[in-house]
């Protein structure tokens, strides 16, 4: 199936926002309609749908931004999707993820950057194993 059957029929601000939810997450999106209830419409509607894809910044930046403002907060569940989706979208190789690391870790703190290191390490070494 093509992408653009695979959300053909949605209105256009959510077929424009699951095709970018699943270009910066890497993994096949699907709209789950009602059932997925506001958050995920804004989520993809607008997040995805619009923001995203605003001119001005790329995705690498945007993905700069997200990391350097994830670390901050100590958010590794989500560090843990952004990181090996900036990797596997070649946003970020294995040397610019290393660097974030010590350059966060000196505004973000120690515990937080240790965290995103682990992170980092981890999404190096499956993408090696494959």
């Amino acid at each position: 199936m093509s992408k653009a059957d695979k959300f053909e029929g949605l209105p256009e601000a959510r077929r424009r926002g699951l095709e970018k939810m699943e270009e910066v997450y890497g993994f096949d999106m699907t709209d789950p309609g009602e059932a997925g209830g506001d958050f995920f419409r804004y989520t993809a509607d607008h997040l995805f749908g619009d923001i995203w894809q605003r001119p001005g910044l790329s995705d690498r930046d945007r993905r700069l931004l997200l990391i350097g403002l994830l670390a901050g907060q100590g958010a590794a569940d989500v560090l843990g999707i952004q990181v090996p989706a900036a990797h596997a979208n070649g946003e970020l190789d294995d040397d610019a993820l290393r660097e974030i690391v010590v350059f966060l870790s000196h505004y973000a703190g120690w515990p937080q950057g240790a965290r995103l290191n682990s992170i980092v390490e981890e999404t190096i070494a499956k993408a090696k194993r494959r």
